[in-house]
């Protein structure tokens, strides 16, 4: 599909998937979100591809749901007892964020200015995030009398603790980008002008490195709900997996003969 709220591109590996409606700072209405999702899954069928980076464009990362018109948060045909302000995180926004979590291989979040509401979530869904030092995460919602989605309330008490996770949800207070790593929100906190540089370095770093990232990541996202045992089970039968993998015989090989491997993500 074209695309008229976003940017895309490929290089070395490295798919770059770019929020671009700057008017409302990368606002995430029905009709961005639906060229996202086209694009990852594009990406996702692109066996060139690695690793994926998203940012945004402008001033912003993403401002959160698009409000004023088209593609809120209630944007679904009308509910006789009332708006149903849940209809579209049902059918678009948490099918995606669950395909993000799912996805094959390693995703880097480049969070420039605002990450508020759903555009808090989807930054969270990278498995690097990095953020510019004038980024800044926001749960907005009780300022419009809704309550946090796109999984925050999920990812924000296992990434920083209940008591953090209920102040930005209940107080609603900016959570500036040296703040979020301090709290290990985040991953890295760079000066604006190397935002993208860094980002790009992380990617690179992952769309070098073998098959198995996608199953390492695999992993680390399924401890978050698994048992002890189930995870132990689950780490077995993805080193099963993994050992039979090009990847894993160039890397044992690599270490015998005391060099770098040469990974090719097969």
């Amino acid at each position: 599909m074209a695309y008229s709220k976003i940017k895309t591109s490929v290089n070395d590996g490295i798919g770059v998937v770019t929020l671009n409606d700057t008017a409302t700072l990368n606002a995430a209405g029905l009709d961005l979100m639906a060229e996202l999702q086209d694009a990852f899954e594009a990406l996702k069928g692109d066996e060139t591809v690695r690793c994926v980076v998203l940012t945004g464009e402008g001033r912003g990362f993403c401002s959160g749901a698009n409000l004023s018109g088209r593609g809120g948060p209630g944007a679904e045909a009308p509910d006789p007892e009332g708006p149903d302000a849940g209809a579209a995180l049902e059918t678009i926004y948490n099918p995606f964020v669950t395909s993000l979590r799912e996805y094959p291989i390693p995703i880097v979040t480049a969070v420039n200015g605002v990450a508020a509401g759903v555009g808090c979530s989807l930054a969270l869904m990278g498995d690097i995030i990095v953020a510019a030092e004038s980024a800044y995460f926001l749960q907005a919602f009780r300022r419009i009398g809704l309550v946090p989605d796109g999984g925050s309330t999920y990812l924000l008490p296992r990434l920083i603790g209940k008591a953090r996770a209920m102040e930005m949800a209940l107080l609603g207070d900016k959570i500036p980008a040296k703040t979020a790593l301090e709290w290990g929100l985040v991953n890295r906190c760079v000066p604006d002008d190397q935002l993208m540089a860094t980002a790009m370095e992380l990617a690179k770093a992952l769309a070098t490195g073998p098959k198995a990232l996608g199953a390492i990541r695999k992993l680390v996202w399924q401890s978050l709900d698994e048992e002890w045992a189930e995870q132990l089970h689950a780490e077995r039968v993805a080193q099963k997996h993994a050992g039979r993998t090009e990847d894993s015989r160039e890397g044992i090989l690599a270490f015998l003969q005391k060099r770098p491997a040469a990974f090719t993500g097969r």
